[in-house]
């Protein structure tokens, strides 16, 4: 059975996703052995993004990514959840500022994020 994280905070409660270890192993192991991790929510087009002071090298880094995924942007030490359009989007897929290491997927409508406000807490733990 795969490992899921739940992803709380005060205006979507909870949300799960998979991890994605096929991807990046070393970045899911890493991740997971840090929960329970937590943040402060910045909005940059239809990404959250929360700071959670890892230092994680890339892995497979990905630029253009898919709605639903959940990455860990080594620049930023930050945690990334795409559910839309980024700012530097091209087409019809997220794209992320620079390359991010996907580790983990949204399980259902990942556009429950648009309801995340800029400078809200939000937090990852086991699930």
């Amino acid at each position: 059975m795969s490992k899921q994280i739940k992803i709380i905070s005060k205006s979507i409660g909870e949300a799960y996703a998979e991890l994605r270890d096929d991807l990046n192993p070393k970045t899911c192991e890493a991740i997971w052995k840090s929960l329970p991790l937590e943040g402060i929510a910045r909005r940059w087009g239809d990404e959250v993004y929360f700071d959670v002071g890892l230092n994680i090298e890339l892995e497979n880094p990905l630029q253009e990514v898919e709605i639903g995924d959940v990455a860990f942007w080594p620049p930023g030490r930050a945690i990334c959840i795409f559910f839309g359009l980024t700012p530097v989007s091209r087409g019809n897929k997220p794209r992320a500022y620079s390359p991010v290491n996907v580790f983990a997927r949204i399980i259902g409508d990942p556009r429950i994020f648009r309801r995340v406000e800029d400078g809200e807490r939000i937090r990852i733990e086991k699930a």
